[in-house]
């Protein structure tokens, strides 16, 4: 940065110019071209250029899954910061600064309403709050999910991003992981349809409980599905991965992933799948 530069950005000039252009543009994460903001969010946070799915919010989840006039259900209340977690930061200060940029008090929301006309809850994980890790707020919301859907007796669907466990809260969010598990036998118990969208990523101990006991795993495309990071795999076993291992086209090849669906066809595949899975929710 030269010394005229320097001058202009201290004395404010040009930041109006500096803002407008970082609203306007957004570089895709995959194949690095800029795109208008307004044109990426039209396409549904999908690059136009290469198809990258690029993540986005509950809300915005929510509302592209579900007909219009669903409800949201309450975030369930739990005990904040019950091991008085500090490392570089206090587990209540990240907390904060969390809410303050998220519309939500913690990582997942659910929603109860109808996909086409079909009676459904859907429970949505948002990585950016705290990278969508799993503590006692979150398994609190999945099974308040699982419940609304046992009372309505209609189909569960769960949107996965997550980075696992929130280390904050230690034991407390690994219990989270049986937790769910136990939920999504009451529905298969019920007889209703327990589904899967994996979005980019699904790792950790969401991958470990929840995430994989789906009647039927859908993911987005190029979404990084797994439990251990890669480096901690090839470190382990000493040799050299596939190219597009722990990708979601990886995980349908070999059999772990049921279909890869673009973010566009989500919607109508989902009532394909739930006519399929209970036919009466049709009716």
């Amino acid at each position: 940065m030269n010394w005229f530069t320097r001058v202009r950005n201290s004395l404010g000039f040009g930041e109006e110019k500096n803002t407008s252009e970082k609203d306007l543009w957004i570089k895709c994460k995959s194949c690095q071209e800029m795109l208008f903001v307004q044109e990426f969010e039209d396409n549904l946070s999908v690059c136009p250029r290469c198809e990258h799915h690029g993540r986005i919010s509950a809300d915005t989840r929510l509302a592209l899954l579900l007909d219009h006039g669903f409800d949201l259900l309450p975030q369930p209340q739990v005990t904040e910061d019950p091991l008085k977690f500090k490392d570089s930061k206090k587990y209540t200060d990240r907390l904060k600064d969390a809410r303050a940029k998220n519309p939500h008090d913690d990582a997942f929301s659910v929603g109860s309403g109808t996909i086409d006309g079909r009676p459904a809850v859907i429970g949505v994980q948002d990585f950016s709050f705290m990278g969508g890790s799993m503590g006692m707020a979150v398994g609190m919301a999945f099974c308040a999910g699982a419940e609304r859907a046992l009372t309505r007796k209609c189909p569960y669907i769960v949107v996965t991003a997550a980075g696992g466990a929130r280390m904050q809260e230690g034991i407390l969010s690994l219990m989270q992981m049986p937790r769910a598990t136990v939920m999504t036998r009451r529905l298969k118990n019920a007889g209703l349809p327990y589904i899967v969208v994996l979005t980019d990523p699904t790792t950790g101990g969401v991958t470990a409980s929840y995430a994989m006991l789906g009647d039927v795993h859908i993911a987005e495309p190029g979404a990084l599905i797994g439990f251990a990071g890669q480096r901690v795999i090839q470190d382990t076993i000493r040799e050299q991965l596939p190219e597009g291992f722990q990708r979601a086209e990886y995980l349908h090849k070999h059999g772990m992933v049921d279909m890869v669906v673009h973010r566009r066809e989500l919607k109508d595949t989902l009532g394909t799948v739930i006519d399929y899975l209970q036919p009466q929710a049709a009716a």
